[in-house]
């Protein structure tokens, strides 16, 4: 079934493994988040200004990712630069920060043209529900702050507590220290394991099944929670409907998973049987921790520390946490864990009432991908094919899925794309690169030289596409839906040549050999991919990056831009990600291959004359500024039109044909 009929970009559905357009032609999307400052209200709600969240009804997301005004000078800028999808973000928040039931109809209308104007640029769109965290008030992102309030929590507590982890409560931003030690880089993901985020999101998940009694009204906490995020869901679906360019809706960013499937008082040290990963730095709380700490009992548990050498996590000793014995309850509303029997308090010590509570009900086993994720990926197709059948689910696992024993549901909805998340770990959380040393954050496996790191990325994007195999008989697409690399590489040495007057390129030389080597993976896998991020407002500036949390991942830099009338002013490490690639294929693809150092680009496809529409291939100016020359191997009749940044071969017979563009040589 197709998506959409506009002349400009044709309809694309599921054929087996690819995604095919009207004509029949083999699609290859590749695209950017829209992005990363799309998490918080505008304008001043970024991470980089201090807060307290107690506007939360009142704020606004309209100008996010940017003002309409702006809007087609962003998005030509994409186009330009060779990409043809987006996965534009919006938040549950934004869409119903006011209340629940009262969507902002300003935001939804400004949502609606972003969309539309995207089409006028030639890009394709899904829908990204994006969260980190839950919640802006539990350090990330996502969902409105009411959502506490009808769980029965007091997020003005979470601090005072050890609930969460929030940059706006711990940083000093009087300080003009920028890395501070009380708000490590990187540290927003410790929320999933602290008290405020495991228990929204085991409700979220588990509710009906584990705190019957916890209700809103005559509405169990689950379903309460499930619906309104479904009907902001259902809002937007309902602005885009008519959109040919819109494939369809993610079914929720990186989700959380709570305390569902984890044994009461487990505390993860090591890898072990309960738990196979390896253990994170910081507060190693089990569930029962959790819950006493949020009960508002002091409790002490061991700590953390990753070594430097090994990357493993390992003892330093224990923390308290909560000390001063704060219960984040709302004042008259009980622990529904504890009414439920999981724990009791003794003395003033929690003691374990039922160590299987998360695990086990009726002798059968609770499972986050069965029991959770899989139910809502139903619920996602239903909500927003109700507006368009044709649309795709591209559904995703929480961070590390599959890796930590939670893999894709057996029964997933027809036309689902994985859209699994691959990002290099150590560079990620560490913020350095070095090809001759890089060790790969989740085994400690070390690759010395780019062969090596390029091996390691195709074996670890190879394990995120696998899953596709299993949603349908005949297979289905991958799509990485987030990919990418800190630019801030290094205590933002980049930018601090670039604040010295410094324009030489190789001052982006280790970011454009890491993209690379991501995107030479995606290439050998033949993988959509949609890299994080594009982020207007980001600024080269370590407290603020892309105002959200010190992360700074975006392409696009304002402090960069000198020339607003030039596509390219602004851009960061270009040469990484602006590459030769086929958008469509005459066919179906056999290999795609793009030689950095010649600047060869090479497609071979079985080609389907019958198709009546050509191949085309970006080719950016950017990279062959002395021209290219292209050459067909196997059909010395096809017609080859080289136009702007894009090359076309009409293909006249079937067969195996090969697609070479390189430079033109000098003279």
């Amino acid at each position: 079934m197709s998506v959409g009929r506009n002349p400009h970009l044709p309809s694309i559905h599921i054929d087996g493994p690819r995604l095919v357009d009207a004509t029949g032609r083999q699609v290859m999307l590749r695209g950017v988040n829209l992005g990363g400052d799309c998490k918080v209200p505008w304008p001043d709600g970024g991470t980089q200004f201090p807060g307290d969240f107690a506007d939360h009804r009142a704020v606004s997301f309209v100008g996010r990712p940017f003002a309409v005004a702006e809007a087609d000078a962003h998005l030509g800028r994409l186009a330009h630069w060779g990409f043809n999808c987006l996965r534009l973000l919006t938040t549950w928040e934004a869409v119903e920060h006011a209340g629940p039931g009262l969507h902002d109809q300003e935001y939804l209308d400004y949502f609606a043209e972003i969309c539309r104007r995207a089409a006028h640029h030639g890009l394709y769109l899904f829908v990204d529900f994006h969260q980190d965290v839950w919640s802006r008030m539990t350090g990330g992102d996502g969902a409105p702050g009411w959502t506490f309030e009808a769980a029965g929590l007091d997020f003005t507590k979470f601090h005072a507590a050890g609930a969460a982890h929030v940059m706006q409560h711990v940083y000093d931003y009087a300080s003009t220290v920028k890395r501070q030690d009380d708000y490590p880089q990187m540290s927003w993901g410790t929320n999933y394991r602290l008290p405020a985020n495991a228990i929204m999101w085991t409700l979220f998940w588990g509710g009906r099944l584990l705190t019957p009694a916890h209700r809103v009204g005559e509405e169990n906490i689950q379903d309460y929670l499930q619906r309104h995020y479904l009907g902001s869901m259902d809002a937007v679906a309902a602005r885009l409907r008519d959109m040919p360019h819109v494939l369809g809706f993610d079914t929720l960013n990186e989700p959380g998973t709570g305390w569902i499937g984890e044994r009461l008082s487990y505390r993860h040290l090591a890898p072990s049987e309960d738990n196979t990963t390896r253990a994170r730095p910081g507060k190693a709380m089990s569930a029962l921790d959790g819950l006493a700490a949020a009960r508002g009992l002091s409790v002490e548990v061991p700590l953390l520390r990753r070594n430097a050498l090994t990357s493993i996590a390992e003892p330093a000793g224990t923390a308290i946490v909560n000390p001063h014995g704060i219960p984040i309850w709302r004042d008259g509303v009980a622990c529904p864990f504890e009414a439920a029997g999981a724990y009791r308090i003794e003395n003033g010590v929690a003691i374990a009432g039922d160590e299987e509570f998360f695990r086990t009900r009726d002798g059968r086993r609770i499972t986050i991908s069965e029991d959770g994720f899989g139910p809502l990926f139903h619920q996602v197709a239903h909500t927003v094919r109700a507006h368009n059948p044709d649309w795709l689910v591209f559904a995703e696992l929480d961070a590390m899925g599959a890796a930590a024993g939670r893999p894709f549901p057996v029964d997933m909805p027809e036309r689902t794309v994985n859209a699994s998340h691959w990002y290099d770990a150590s560079t990620l959380y560490l913020k350095s690169f070095d090809p001759e040393n890089s060790f790969d954050f989740v085994t400690g496996a070390r690759a010395c030289g780019e062969e090596q790191v390029l091996a390691r990325f195709i074996d670890q994007m190879a394990h995120k596409a696998a899953p596709a195999e299993l949603f349908s008989s005949g297979g289905s697409p991958s799509l990485v839906g987030e990919f990418g690399i800190p630019f801030d590489l290094d205590e933002g040495a980049a930018y601090e040549a670039w604040a010295n007057g410094v324009r030489d390129p190789a001052i982006w030389d280790k970011h454009v050999l890491l993209l690379g080597l991501m995107y030479d993976a995606l290439d050998a896998l033949l993988l959509h991919a949609t890299q994080w991020n594009y982020t207007a407002s980001n600024r080269n500036d370590l407290r603020i990056g892309d105002t959200w949390n010190q992360e700074d991942l975006s392409i696009f830099s304002l402090d960069q831009q000198e020339d607003p009338a030039d596509p390219d002013s602004g851009g960061r490490a270009i040469a990484g990600f602006c590459r030769p690639f086929a958008h469509a294929v005459q066919g179906r693809i056999v290999r795609m291959h793009f030689d950095r150092a010649s600047r060869r680009f090479t497609l071979q496809f079985d080609a389907d004359p019958a198709i009546a529409a050509p191949t085309r291939i970006y080719v950016p100016r950017s990279r062959y500024a002395e021209g290219f020359s292209t050459r067909v191997a196997g059909d010395d009749s096809a017609d080859i039109v080289a136009s702007g940044q894009f090359v076309r071969i009409d293909a006249a017979r079937p067969g195996r044909i090969e697609i070479v563009i390189e430079p033109r040589p000098a003279g």
